[in-house]
């Protein structure tokens, strides 16, 4: 399927993801990603970390590359590690992909309770129960895209939350009702 046949399909895709006739999980299948193998590129910016995984084939995921995932999308203040909503983690794949870009920088994954209190108390527009404490949010930018690009891509899948930070330099994303800020 061609990059053009798979923008085309979004429209499709989205609608039947507000009218909850297909489950979230189904997403990347919406496009014609059916078989083989999805994999991710992530770059944490404050760990240095880096991670190239294959995590999940012929429609089974790979639950050692899903704790690899969780490790390096943890609370890097407090090295605590959570799950992260599958949902997520396919989104990611399927921006990837749509994009024709490989590698995610990650700023900022999972937060435990307590990170999340402090930078409510530190920093401006940080949710009292943020989608990041329950592995369900992510922000991040992508090598080679603008921002405004990225963010674009993800308000066309209209899979969940999508908040535009460019003096910040990230575009968050998360797995709840879709939203744009």
């Amino acid at each position: 399927m061609t990059r053009r046949e798979l923008l085309k399909s979004m429209g499709y895709m989205g609608c039947m993801l507000l009218t909850g006739s297909i489950s979230y999980a189904s997403l990347p299948s919406m496009v014609g990603i059916t078989e083989g193998a999805r994999f991710l590129n992530l770059y944490s910016v404050n760990t240095g970390e880096s991670l190239k995984v294959v995590y999940w084939v012929d429609g089974e995921y790979i639950n050692s590359s899903i704790k690899e995932i969780n490790w390096l999308l943890r609370d890097y203040r407090s090295g605590e590690v959570a799950d992260i909503d599958l949902k997520l983690i396919d989104l990611l794949f399927l921006i990837t992909r749509l994009s024709e870009r490989e590698r995610i920088e990650v700023i900022s994954g999972y937060r435990s309770p307590a990170t999340n209190a402090y930078l409510r108390r530190t920093k401006k527009g940080v949710a009292k129960d943020s989608y990041h404490t329950h592995g369900k949010a992510i922000d991040i930018r992508i090598d080679g895209m603008s921002l405004s690009g990225l963010r674009d891509l993800a308000v066309s899948l209209r899979a969940g939350g999508v908040g535009y930070y460019p003096r910040s330099g990230f575009v968050h994303l998360d797995t709840g009702p879709f939203r744009c800020w």
